[in-house]
């Protein structure tokens, strides 16, 4: 299971749960029900199983559950609102100076784009645009990484009810192709709670689907046919509000690949 939150953003390249069962979850729950929120995940890569490398973030919410601010060792991510809709966030540096910023468009209640802004380094802006299916689910997002936009990353996601079945990556100017399918359990993930519009932008299916999946079996391009060469396996352990409080991911070989522990408060 992948746990990117707000990490890969917080670089300069590129991201929470109730025990409601709504399929249509927005991230928003009426003033009188309380929510459970994701607070702190550790995450432990055994990339290199002799020096496994942990990673913790830290997750901070204002008084209508909105996440306001995330904290990590990459540095500090702080998040503004209007009527419920994320309009900027600013990336700060471990030193405290600004990395960048994002600011998200809607069409309606659609996000349309996010554009990351680099003030001092503008050859680092980049730009995401999201295109939906009739149901509203975001079916591909394209990331322009230069102005005439001539080699996009197009992400591609093909659903099985409010689950993300498939996820495709290619584009950016190379070779590299990569094709994951999913099989989930029946509880709801960590990022439930979360903003819809930031799931959104969190991408992938850790974060957009609903449920919490158990493997993932990756395939690669090889002259125009996709080929899977991995399979990686998650055994989770749920808290008792039913929700993922840690995951171990393995390969197909029994190595582990990720450790995850989660932590949530309610409010």
């Amino acid at each position: 299971m992948k746990n990117f939150l707000f990490l890969g953003l917080m670089s300069s390249v590129v991201f929470f749960n109730s025990c409601s069962s709504n399929d249509d979850n927005d991230g928003t729950n009426t003033p009188s029900e309380p929510k459970v929120l994701l607070s702190k995940i550790t995450t432990v890569y055994y990339d290199n199983p002799a020096q496994p490398q942990t990673s913790i973030q830290t997750l901070e919410y204002n008084n209508q559950g909105e996440l306001i601010k995330t904290l990590s060792a990459s540095g500090t991510s702080k998040f503004e609102y209007s009527n419920g809709k994320p309009i900027k966030t600013t990336y700060y540096k471990p030193d405290g100076t600004i990395d960048y910023y994002s600011s998200y468009t809607y069409n309606g209640d659609l996000l349309t784009t996010v554009k990351a802004i680099y003030t001092t380094n503008p050859d680092y802006n980049r730009t995401i645009t999201y295109n939906y299916n009739t149901n509203g689910q975001v079916i591909s997002s394209s990331l322009c990484q230069s102005p005439d936009c001539s080699n996009p990353i197009v992400d591609t996601y093909v659903y099985n009810g409010n689950n993300i079945s498939s996820e495709t990556s290619e584009g950016g100017g190379s070779s590299y192709s990569t094709k994951i399918v999913y099989s989930y359990d029946d509880k709801l993930n960590p990022y439930t709670n979360i903003n819809k519009y930031l799931k959104i932008m969190m991408g992938g299916a850790y974060a957009v689907s609903k449920n919490n999946y158990l493997t993932e079996k990756i395939s690669f391009k090889n002259n125009g046919t996709w080929e899977q060469n991995q399979t990686r396996t998650s055994t989770i352990q749920y808290n008792s509000s039913g929700l993922p409080a840690q995951v171990i991911s393995k390969e197909a070989n029994g190595s582990l690949s990720a450790q995850y522990n989660y932590e949530y408060i309610t409010q």
